[in-house]
């Protein structure tokens, strides 16, 4: 393990199929209004908003809603949540849905206390500025429908600007942007399209590879990843075979929790580039995060490969069990790339951009939305952005 580091996470998480049970008596440690924050409708066709509205009820809350979160949430949709918040004094922001809910609400809660006079687009998300230590940050709860982006157990936070044809996460410093609790019952999973749940499981597995593939040192962190990834391989084949399959649907959920609440970025560094491509082509598509990921992914890393070829050669062996016996430590990194296309293809992953909706025409739009990263193995140069967007249409 490298450098010194704090590991600290406040988020409280209820876990299992009783987990709804107790989300009244942690809504009673709030003030009497809470914004309901929701997608598009979905939760109250699976019976999902009315355990919900009955927990709230049971509390004693006055509920004030705010529906419409669309999967890459808008600085105008954000916008908006503030206004709500700012004119109903709201004392909990509840997000009920996956981590598009979740990182809105996130927003809303470090945006609403502002002066009227700061824009929360510019102050977070364009200048990464933190919450000054007087603001009064509100409370955030949620109870989590779709799995993935482990926003239900981080500070993170990603917005979208079509306007500027950004999409921005900021992971905020501030403890007090952490979700306060998390219920989590993988049954409430069960109701999601494939394509969505796939789109998360792939999500959750660049969560890990982007912070395992970087550093070079021995260090627990990758260790606890190469569990994840092996967990999440096995539990994604059975939850598309069978999506009502608990053992897997529960696995799924509890990696994607683990993946991005910083546990396994300890003590080392991290790269994230595929993200800020992947954030890149959604900015111009508005496409499915989880996909843009998957689409541009492959590309990356075979690139990269050369840079950082004997932890690419240690995934094939300890995630995809493949012998590095007659194989030399580039054909052993190459087959575990090779494995993980095999398994994208196996489970319904998006592979090209083209898809997506991104044309020829849109790379060099694209390629200027990209922020570069210095963690990985390799730095990209323009052109090499280009390349993989091209390699990936």
């Amino acid at each position: 393990m490298l450098g010194n580091f704090t590991y600290h996470n406040p988020t409280k998480l209820i876990f299992g199929k009783d987990a709804m049970d107790a989300l009244a008596t942690e809504l009673a440690a709030y003030g009497p209004t809470v914004q309901l924050v929701y997608g598009g409708g979905s939760i109250k066709k699976n019976g999902i908003y009315d355990q919900v509205v009955a927990a709230l009820a049971a509390a004693g809350k006055t509920v004030v809603e705010d529906a419409g979160v669309m999967p890459n949430p808008t600085v105008e949709k954000l916008y908006e949540g503030v206004a709500i918040a700012r004119e109903n004094h709201v004392d909990l922001i509840l997000a009920v849905g996956g981590g598009s809910c979740i990182d809105y609400a996130k927003g809303v809660a470090v945006s609403a206390n502002l002066p009227a006079d700061v824009d929360p687009w510019q102050k977070y998300w364009v200048d990464f500025d933190e919450p000054a230590a007087d603001l009064d940050v509100i409370p955030v709860g949620s109870v989590l429908t779709m799995v993935g982006t482990g926003s239900e157990m981080n500070c993170g936070s990603v917005i979208t600007n079509h306007e500027t044809k950004m999409k921005v996460g900021h992971v905020f410093a501030d403890e007090r942007v952490f979700p306060r609790f998390a219920v989590l019952n993988p049954e409430f999973t069960y109701s999601l399209p494939t394509y969505q749940m796939v789109a998360g499981i792939f999500d959750i597995m660049n969560h890990i590879t982007e912070q395992y593939f970087s550093g070079t040192d021995d260090n627990t962190s990758d260790y606890l990843s190469e569990g994840l990834m092996r967990s999440l391989v096995t539990a994604s084949r059975a939850a598309v075979a069978n999506p009502e399959d608990y053992e897997a649907r529960s696995n799924i959920m509890w990696c994607a929790t683990w993946a991005l609440n910083t546990l396994v970025s300890r003590g080392k560094s991290t790269d994230w580039e595929v993200h800020m491509l992947g954030q890149a082509v959604g900015a111009h598509t508005d496409a499915t995060h989880g996909m843009t990921l998957a689409a541009v992914a492959l590309p990356y890393y075979r690139l990269v490969m050369p840079y950082g070829m004997e932890k690419f050669a240690r995934f094939a062996t300890n995630v995809w069990g493949i012998s590095p016996e007659g194989r030399t430590t580039e054909e052993l990194a190459a087959a575990g790339l090779d494995a993980m296309e095999a398994w994208m293809h196996e489970i319904g992953c998006v592979m090209s951009i083209s898809e997506l909706g991104a044309t020829e025409d849109m790379i060099e739009p694209i390629a200027d939305s990209t922020l570069v990263m210095q963690g990985g193995y390799h730095v990209l140069s323009r052109d090499e952005i280009v390349a993989v967007l091209r390699a990936s249409l």
